[in-house]
């Protein structure tokens, strides 16, 4: 091979031997006895102003519910981390209370308290509960025995009142064996220093220029992708409600991951479903295909090797042409009209106009959801190809079926008289129509998280594959990405509730 050259060789040489003397120094510095260490440091110690006091940050953010009395108002960021060699279990804390750590934010009051970014979600997350010792009064937060292997970490976003920021905030607690220390770091998500400025120094000066060196004589283009991404092609099928999250999603992941390729095809939640276990069952022999499918609300029984998971709560709504003037049914009213009991809107105290139901395939989740959420049977037969015109002249009602959501916002956008379903944040935004309340209670993502709404017309969104996916394949890596990494903004930027939230492990739960 060209490249197997004398100076190509000691250029090698060099650079193996800058990683054995930076492995000795780092043997050297950590030859103490091995020691379980809890770190903790303070990231962000911020005044927030009177936004605060009306609750529009704290809805914006969704994490705080509104609170009065905010003067002085601050948010800490505490993060806290395993920095030492070994992982620490629930029986290593000393502390003889139920929880493990106590934070005291000095001449604080403490009006709030959201667990965010911990290192892994499924491990850490469920223990952050008050039957665990997870709470707050006054001036104190109270943290659980939470287990950490080394290196794991998780932050703790506070809500604060009645002091300036810069007031003395303390972590108590202790660690058989072991300790609970301050860490300091220059940025944030600085690891915290492992070696003494002297060994970093040199440790720096050898690595780069060995490295260096390896790189001008070597040329080779091996760099591998960010943390977390996997190259190759993966097809998305499915739910059409969900498709704007999902191609949204799949777009910023090419962007951040080089040499991926998702496309997605929305043509339905059980198209989608039966397309994934057709896919599984041709690759059998090759393991789980490169394929997802997103559906609204669980898969139909008869097909145990597709492996779900729990995305995000989506809100749905019903929504009628802008020429009926009603805004409110209730939910009677509503399977009567899909009866065909109700054959013009007079009948229901609206303008003298012919009832024309605009509904999904047989293939679509938001029908399915619908059904099974409001009108508790399936909605009666199609008796229109074009939405307009009776094609079976002993049905009561027009009723016509479309393909997708966007199908359907036109057509009733487009039909008087017409009535429709669709998701809740497309469905706001579409012209010539408005989304009606059900029994007085609209619609509203924010009103369900707060748990002041028993809005009916709402559905976990699925994601399936066919088994598990290996870890280092494009499906896996993309999964993760969308449940627990950045795609959980892309699900709330589209107004949905992501499900590995605190409060959307309690809804999607």
């Amino acid at each position: 091979m060209e490249w197997l050259s004398a100076e190509n060789i000691v250029a090698v040489g060099t650079a193996a031997a800058g990683i054995v003397a930076s492995a000795a120094i780092f043997w050297f510095e950590r030859r103490v006895p091995r020691r379980k260490r809890i770190g903790y440091r303070v990231q962000m110690d911020n005044p927030i102003g009177d936004d605060l006091r009306s609750g529009r940050i704290g809805r914006r953010l969704g994490l705080f519910d509104e609170a009065p009395d905010m003067a002085d108002a601050t948010l800490v960021l505490l993060r806290i981390e395993n920095d030492g060699s070994q992982g620490i279990g629930r029986d290593d804390y000393t502390s003889p209370e139920l929880h493990g750590l106590t934070a005291v934010f000095s001449d604080r009051r403490i009006r709030g308290v959201s667990v965010t970014q911990p290192t892994d979600t499924d491990h850490l997350m469920p223990h952050f509960t008050p039957e665990r010792g997870f709470g707050y009064s006054g001036n104190t937060l109270r943290i659980p025995r939470v287990p950490l292997n080394h290196g794991e970490h998780f932050k703790l976003l506070v809500l604060l009142s009645g002091g300036d920021v810069g007031r003395e905030i303390r972590l108590i607690g202790g660690l058989h064996d072991g300790e609970v220390h301050p860490n300091r770091s220059a940025t944030p998500d600085d690891a915290t220093p492992l070696f003494s400025r002297a060994s970093r120094l040199i440790t720096t000066m050898l690595t780069l220029s060995v490295v260096t060196l390896a790189a001008i004589v070597v040329v080779r283009d091996d760099s591998p992708p960010p943390i977390g991404c996997a190259k190759g092609a993966l097809a998305i099928y499915g739910s059409t409600a969900f498709a704007p999250v999902v191609t949204d999603a799949a777009e910023k992941y090419e962007r951040e991951c080089e040499g991926a390729s998702i496309r997605v095809d929305a043509r339905g939640s059980t198209a989608g479903i039966r397309d994934l276990n057709s896919a599984g069952a041709d690759a059998k022999k090759k393991g789980s295909p490169s394929v997802l499918a997103l559906s609204d609300g669980p898969k139909p029984p008869g097909m145990p090797q597709l492996r779900e998971n729990r995305v995000a709560l989506v809100v749905f709504a019903l929504v009628v042409n802008d020429g009926v003037r009603l805004t409110d049914l209730s939910a009677s009213d509503v399977r009567r009209l899909y009866r065909g009991e109700i054959t013009d809107w007079k009948q229901l105290g609206g303008p003298d106009l012919p009832v024309r139901l605009v509904s999904r395939d047989a293939d679509s989740g938001t029908r399915q959801v619908f059904q099974r959420r409001v009108l508790g049977r399936d909605e009666i037969a199609n008796s229109s190809v074009d939405c307009v015109h009776q094609d079976d002249p002993t049905a009561k009602v027009v009723r016509c079926e479309l393909d997708s959501t966007d199908q359907v916002l036109s057509e009733v956008a487009r039909l008087k008289g017409a009535v429709g379903y669709a998701e809740l944040n497309v469905a706001a935004g579409a012209k010539g129509l408005h989304v009606l309340s059900l029994d007085h209670d609209a619609p509203s993502v924010e009103a369900i998280e707060r748990g002041v709404s028993p809005y009916p017309y709402r559905e976990i969104e699925y994601a399936y594959t066919y088994g598990r996916p290996a870890a280092d394949t494009l499906a896996s890596s993309f999964l993760s990405y969308l449940v627990k990494g950045n795609g959980e903004d892309v699900i709330r930027t589209h107004g949905h509730v992501p499900c590995y939230t605190p409060v959307g492990m309690t809804l999607c739960g």
